[in-house]
């Protein structure tokens, strides 16, 4: 039997690695996952933000909040270069967050949000808004271009039956990563960070990324 994949297309797409307090991430997390520790104490908060230009609801911007856990290895098959467990999401459009809370089991603030991105040779910025209120800022900054194929894991959970799932994810664009520590990320107040400790997350990340104009595969969900 063939695998159904659902694509996506995107403009771009920017991601964050933070250092945040450990006991915090477990919190976020299902029993069955455990955090990735960058050093004793101190796990690893992702976010990544999405400008996504096809896909079967349309356009839509999309912010993932996610903690890194250790992947599933597989046979056969290429380890990931991350595995996530999205905590919450956040998008512009209600047709967007249906989709993914009945496709992929995606936790969603409930609200659209609007997203500004800034995008310059050296450097992407993005400002989060909820009507007058800030959510974030984030600020990526590029390294050297190389085009990719690069998979991924992420974890999900049910909310009705808490059936657990992971899903494989490529990402097929130009993709720049760099530790140079150049980035910079400000959290505000606000409900979609209820759960995060924000005092706790390093403002500076550690590890930056970028993907330019590609498409976002996803393999369909596995049962855990």
């Amino acid at each position: 039997m063939s695998t159904v994949l659902t694509r996506y297309g995107f403009r771009n797409c920017m991601g964050a690695f933070h250092q945040m307090d450990t006991r915090n991430a477990r919190a976020l997390l299902p029993d069955h996952l455990q955090p990735i520790e960058a050093q004793h104490g101190r796990s690893v908060l992702a976010i990544l933000a999405f400008q996504f230009t096809q896909s079967e609801v349309g356009a839509y911007d999309e912010l993932v909040m996610a903690i890194i856990t250790p992947p599933r290895v597989e046979p056969r098959k290429a380890l990931p270069k991350a595995a996530f467990y999205p905590f919450v999401v956040a998008t512009n459009t209600a047709a967007s967050r249906r989709h993914a809370i009945e496709r992929w089991h995606l936790p969603h603030y409930p609200e659209d949000l609007s997203f500004q991105f800034r995008e310059e040779d050296e450097k992407i910025e993005l400002e989060v808004r909820d009507s007058a209120r800030s959510v974030l800022e984030l600020e990526v900054s590029a390294h050297e271009f190389k085009k990719a194929m690069n998979p991924y894991h992420a974890f999900t959970v049910a909310d009705d039956s808490g059936t657990r799932f992971k899903v494989n994810i490529f990402m097929d664009a130009p993709h720049s990563e760099h530790e140079a520590e150049r980035g910079r990320l400000t959290l505000h107040a606000h409900p979609m960070l209820a759960g995060l400790d924000s005092a706790q997350v390093d403002p500076v990340p550690f590890r930056e990324e970028w993907y330019r104009t590609g498409v976002q595969t996803f393999d369909e969900l596995e049962r855990l």
